[in-house]
């Protein structure tokens, strides 16, 4: 047994010797997952070098972290802020009139004033006011921070989302969780330290919403189709049914030393590199993938707090994902882009909120109660808002119907909390009638630069050299918003 133990312990130092040398860094991590598995790797050898772990080893930020971890959840579609959390008392007056201003240019033509079918009420120490929609919600408004002024640069989807996401709305750039674990790599090595769920298929844009664009393929986000509560429909191929673990190592260890001849010759090719880090992940998560994403081993109780439905399915799941070292979790509404209301907007938001709202005010309690919120950072909102005015009927668009709104770009909410987000606080402010932000705008460079500095980054710092440039998620935009910290 010593001497089979001594040969295995020789055979991964040369592996480890031969990846470093080839510049295999995500080699190098999948082996030290398997000498883990083996017995033959200590903590004390991970503190002294923690590149053995590869590129999503632990990282430090430049300085102090007032967030260590991010759950984004993405309204997809565009909610509208006038029917949310910017109440507009004008559009009751001029309901079914024109707006005494001018109405900004947007994606469609739009007419008179459109009064929110909701009613909002003041929540909490802070007296702000929130739509009955998100009244669940709004129970933790004073651990909310509400940006009421925040604007975008174009009324259309493609280029929002990829600007929301990725900094930039037409060329290929890292998405935002792809630059946060290349800044602070992730605490488990068995999980991908981004993940994306979005149930029933992709958002508008697809992958690109969580693309690494040229960061390396490791910091890319995995996405999981949450409409699925079966494992290996969550996450295909996630489990071999025929080989045990270890007949499952010999086969990616020869695969490895295939690729890595092949890989050679083509100057360390990125796109085969990410294939090589897809097979070593894919094994590791056998291990902690299935046990995430069960529900079922939560309390009664704190299901019952969550809700039923997927998206308090999800929105769980991303709780225990993040709980377990994952560094940046996305949640999607759903397939496309849902709170796109042209038409039928009462209907729409009032579902869609249903859907969601019990589950994200839970979200923030739960955090709360187990002592997570004050370092991790809730993220919500769409690509853009609404017009507070009715879009008027469009061939092939609502059906001729006049009861929705329109994108709307020059004004709109999001809102952040935890992770050192200043709670109970709004911020800015759109004109009377909600259609343009005109107090303390923010732009999206500007909320990225301030969730960076929530991390401990400097965002014009926090770069990557690609073809004989420094590049950073907020391109050459984008200042930190020192109102929003708390």
């Amino acid at each position: 047994m010593g001497h089979h133990r001594k040969r295995l312990e020789d055979l991964l130092l040369t592996r480890r010797e031969a990846l470093h040398r080839c510049g295999m860094g995500m080699g190098a991590m999948a082996l030290a997952g398997m000498m883990g598995e083996l017995g033959l790797t200590s903590t004390a050898e991970a503190a002294v070098n923690p590149k053995a772990l590869g590129p999503l080893a632990p990282k430090q930020p430049h300085f102090a972290p007032k967030a260590k971890r991010v759950i984004h959840l993405f309204m997809n579609g565009g909610p509208s802020h006038v029917d949310t959390f910017d109440p507009k008392p004008l559009l009751d007056k001029y309901h079914g009139q024109v707006l005494p201003t001018e109405n900004p240019r947007t994606e469609r033509k739009t007419g008179a004033a459109f009064r929110s079918p909701f009613k909002f009420q003041k929540y909490g120490k802070s007296g702000i006011e929130v739509s009955e929609l998100f009244a669940k919600t709004a129970e933790n408004i004073d651990d909310i921070c509400v940006i009421r002024s925040m604007h975008a640069d174009v009324p259309n989807h493609e280029p929002s989302l990829l600007l929301m996401n990725c900094g930039e709305a037409r060329l290929v750039r890292p998405s935002m969780g792809s630059w946060v674990t290349y800044g602070l790599g992730s605490e488990n090595q068995n999980l991908p330290g981004f993940i994306a769920m979005c149930p029933g298929g992709y958002p508008i844009q697809e992958s690109q919403n969580w693309q690494s664009g040229f960061l390396p393929g490791v910091f890319q986000g995995t996405y999981i189709d949450t409409q699925h509560t079966d494992i290996e429909k969550l996450i295909e191929y996630v489990r071999n049914n025929f080989q045990s673990l270890a007949e499952q190592r010999q086969q990616l260890d020869l695969l490895k030393q295939l690729n890595e001849r092949h890989i050679q010759k083509r100057q360390q090719d990125s796109q085969l590199e990410s294939r090589i880090q897809s097979f070593e992940l894919a094994y590791r998560m056998q291990m902690d993938a299935s046990d995430a994403f069960d529900v079922s081993k939560e309390p009664q109780h704190i299901r019952d707090m969550y809700g039923p439905g997927t998206q308090a399915r999800q929105i769980l799941v991303a709780r225990r994902l993040l709980e377990k070292g994952v560094r940046f979790v996305q949640v999607w509404h759903g397939a496309g882009q849902p709170w796109d209301s042209h038409d039928d907007l009462e209907v729409n938001h009032r579902n869609l909120a249903r859907q969601c709202d019990q589950a994200i005010g839970a979200l923030l309690k739960d955090l709360k109660q187990r002592g997570m919120l004050d370092d991790t950072l809730v993220i919500w909102g769409g690509e853009f808002g609404r017009t507070p005015t009715v879009e008027l009927p469009t061939p092939g668009a609502n059906a001729g119907k006049i009861n929705g709104r329109d994108h709307n770009h020059h004004g709109y909410t999001m809102w952040m909390a935890g992770g050192g987000a200043k709670g109970g606080y709004v911020h800015g402010a759109t004109d009377e009638s909600g259609f343009a932000a005109v107090e303390k705008k923010v732009h999206v460079h500007d909320l990225q630069a301030t969730i960076l500095h929530l991390l401990g980054f400097d965002h014009e710092k926090l770069t990557y050299r690609y073809a004989g440039r420094d590049f950073r998620l907020t391109d050459v935009h984008g200042h930190v918003v020192k109102e929003l910290v708390a």
